[in-house]
């Protein structure tokens, strides 16, 4: 399939959200911005654009699915989750492309091509990851080692481990005070775009949930792979006519942090049923489909979750 040209009817970007804020009392500064440049002077008193969302989108000649899907990533991470794999395969933009879906990815607020604010606006200091952070905390193994043998790999495991450096040059500072920013910006995507379906994953998965929850008439799906956290208890009800998928990969009871985020996310799941809504539940495994890390969209049976996906948003009639 891969072999076969994906013919668009539209393509492009735009920002979304965002708001302007005023910094004063700052000291007029100099700076040379090039080798051997004139030196410059900066004001940095005035108006700054800040929070502003960047969403590419991708529109397929013969779209299939009823509403366009919107892609949103997990922490210290970009749209470029969904795009090449690490390995260099076809990530899910493309694949869900050519199963007919208009698809949207966006770099959420403090991420990538969205931009950064000033230190004034945001409170806190950014956060990083070490190298070997991802490989255990992503369920790709058990430890990281700059010498592959003697990575110590979870038995099975799908990430494609040999390009694992690739993935990490993926990885991009975090902040923790900047969520109700990415609320703002999400919820101001999906009022732009309309009635649409929301996949998300990880700390993206919190966002969307949030977003749902004051905009539910926006969701017509909401596809979540392994969240990070859920949503408000007390607000489940409002996604009872929100029909959800739930998915987590392998190794799970196995992993200290992944168990315990597992078991938090299940009594919001219950309350959403309990209010008349539509939660499936799936832990891959138990399909037959093994071995997926935490990234299972770059995993190596990244298609075989895909169609996984499609199957239950044709099942639930969001496709023509």
């Amino acid at each position: 399939m891969t072999d076969q040209p994906i013919v668009l009817r539209g393509m492009g970007s735009f920002h979304v959200g965002g708001r302007v804020v005023e910094i004063s009392g700052k000291p007029t500064e100099t700076a040379v911005l090039s080798p051997g440049g004139i030196p410059a002077q900066f004001d940095p008193n005035g108006a700054y654009q800040v929070e502003q969302m960047y969403v590419q989108y991708f529109l397929p000649e013969r779209r299939k699915g009823k509403f366009p899907l919107l892609l949103w990533h997990g922490g210290g991470l970009t749209g470029v989750t969904y795009e090449t794999t690490p390995d260099g395969r076809e990530g899910w933009l493309n694949i869900f492309l050519r199963k007919g879906f208009d698809v949207y990815v966006s770099d959420a607020v403090e991420r990538g091509r969205s931009g950064f604010a000033p230190p004034e606006v945001w409170d806190g200091k950014a956060q990083f990851v070490t190298k070997a952070n991802p490989f255990w905390r992503h369920r790709i193994g058990e430890s990281w080692d700059a010498d592959r043998a003697k990575m110590k790999r979870l038995p099975g495991n799908q990430f494609p481990v040999d390009a694992y450096d690739n993935f990490t040059r993926q990885m991009v500072p975090r902040w923790t005070s900047t969520d109700e920013a990415i609320i703002a910006a999400y919820t101001a995507l999906v009022e732009k775009i309309g009635p649409c379906m929301v996949l998300c994953h990880s700390q993206g998965c919190g966002f969307a949930f949030r977003v749902a929850q004051a905009r539910p008439q926006l969701f017509k799906a909401l596809i979540a792979i392994e969240p990070a956290v859920a949503g408000d208890v007390a607000l489940a009800g409002e996604l009872k006519d929100v029909p959800m998928l739930v998915l987590y990969g392998d190794f799970i009871a196995q992993h200290p942090r992944w168990s315990q985020m597992h078991e938090n996310a299940a009594p919001y799941f219950a309350a959403v049923r309990a209010a008349g809504g539509n939660v499936d539940v799936v832990n891959l495994p138990d399909v037959g489909i093994r071995g997926n890390s935490h990234m299972m969209m770059m995993d190596k049976n990244n298609e075989e979750v895909a169609d996984l996906i499609e199957k239950w948003l044709i099942d639930k009639d969001l496709t023509d």
